[in-house]
């Protein structure tokens, strides 16, 4: 199974990597698990959270892992648009272009 962390974990193991383990054992491999929540669902949260935050560095692996776990690239668009209201304008915007380079990412690699 490939670890969660692993597109930036590998890296970032070098330097700190108890971090890099915790966030595959602990975050992934026990909050992610827990049957409180579908993995639908705490994508769907985790897109709002880093959002709202200006997490950007962040959102766009959570939009992928997002559309991964079965949140429908319309239901993301929806959820960037409601939280334009109450989060701000400007990182709906820059939300809504991360989502569309996830998109066109998956299209361009499914051709």
């Amino acid at each position: 199974m490939k670890r969660p962390s692993a597109a930036k974990g590998d890296e970032l193991a070098s330097v700190v990597p108890a971090f890099v383990e915790m966030t595959d054992r602990v975050l992934y491999g026990e909050v992610w698990e827990r049957d409180g929540l579908s993995k639908r669902d705490r994508s769907l949260l985790t897109v709002a959270a880093l959002m709202t935050a200006n997490r950007h560095q962040q959102l766009e692996a959570h939009l992928a892992l997002a559309l991964k776990n079965g949140v429908t690239q319309e239901e993301l668009g929806e959820a960037l648009l409601h939280l334009a209201f109450y989060a701000s304008w400007p990182a709906s915007v820059t939300a809504s272009r991360m989502l569309l380079d996830v998109v066109n990412r998956q299209r361009d690699a499914a051709d």
